[in-house]
């Protein structure tokens, strides 16, 4: 009898432990990986081509790709970020197809480091309707532009300055403002790093992009800028025979990026020109899955 429930006892231990061990296997995994998701500018031709637009963009992201989250780029809805109508029919969309709407890429509303004040306010509040749209289709950020005009030192300030106003305003909503390396100085790790620690706010960060780095060093980069990071892009062009991207080392960039402590989203950007969009898309999806498969197990 004795040894009966000793022999128990030994089982209960032993299964117990074994469940324990699989659980903190399945908890290591899940907080060391990340999530794919899929920016609206892959699509680009499609939409500037009339194949499919902006209240598409879900259900193709979803049953083309398999793909449950998504990144809106304002230039696709770009006179619709007051009109209510719209936004609640594109956010029905997203929740019927079971998307999650992440950020709102912002181009073409004016310079947040203009030199001349005056203009630098009215950027500021050219992008209050695009964080107000976010706020209402449940993003959790807007990506805007560093761009300015000047010395190293100025466009630092001037850009700091603007990006900080629209941040005061982001936050009372509960809505990042982040930045993308998008040319210029932007491209400089150093000085977008220097940029947003000079804000100084935990609803201003960035989103580092794999490509984009001109003459920078891409893997230096995207290191400086992922201690402020609230979204990743990945940024893909080509792919060789065996599926690798041929500009960007991935398994090396996704090290970087989840040592960093990283584990949210990274968004399939495909600008390549040899595949089409669905395809690159795909290819790059593959290899996402593949390096995170390596790479957190």
């Amino acid at each position: 009898m004795v040894r009966t429930t000793s022999r128990r006892s030994f089982l209960k231990t032993t299964v117990a432990l074994s469940v324990s061990a699989f659980a903190g296997r399945g908890l290591r995994a899940a907080q060391s990986g990340f999530k794919i998701s899929l920016a609206e500018w892959s699509l680009h031709r499609a939409l500037f081509g009339g194949k499919m637009t902006n209240l598409d963009f879900p259900r193709v992201a979803r049953r083309e790709f398999g793909i449950e989250a998504i990144e809106f780029v304002n230039q696709f809805f770009f006179d619709k970020a007051r009109d209510e109508a719209y936004l609640k029919e594109l956010k029905k969309r997203c929740e019927d197809e079971g998307v999650r709407p992440l950020l709102i890429m912002c181009d073409r509303e004016g310079a947040l480091g203009d030199p001349d004040p005056k203009r630098r306010k009215q950027a500021v509040l050219n992008h209050h309707k695009w964080i107000d749209a976010a706020k209402y289709l449940g993003c959790h950020s807007i990506r805007v532009n560093a761009r300015s005009r000047g010395s190293y030192e100025e466009q630092l300030k001037l850009a700091a300055d603007g990006l900080a106003q629209l941040t005061e305003y982001g936050a009372a909503n509960k809505i990042n403002v982040i930045v993308e390396n998008h040319g210029g100085l932007s491209s400089n790790g150093k000085w977008l790093a220097a940029v947003i620690a000079r804000v100084n706010s935990p609803w201003c960060g960035t989103l580092p992009d794999f490509g984009n780095w001109q003459e920078y060093d891409k893997y230096q980069g995207v290191k400086e800028l992922m201690p402020y990071a609230k979204a990743v892009s990945a940024k893909s062009y080509d792919f060789d025979e065996n599926g690798n991207e041929t500009t960007i080392d991935y398994f090396r960039m996704m090290k970087i990026v989840l040592d960093a402590g990283y584990h949210g989203y990274v968004g399939i950007e495909y600008e390549g020109r040899r595949l089409p969009e669905p395809q690159g898309i795909m290819a790059t999806k593959r290899l996402l899955e593949r390096v995170r498969e390596q790479l957190v197990g």
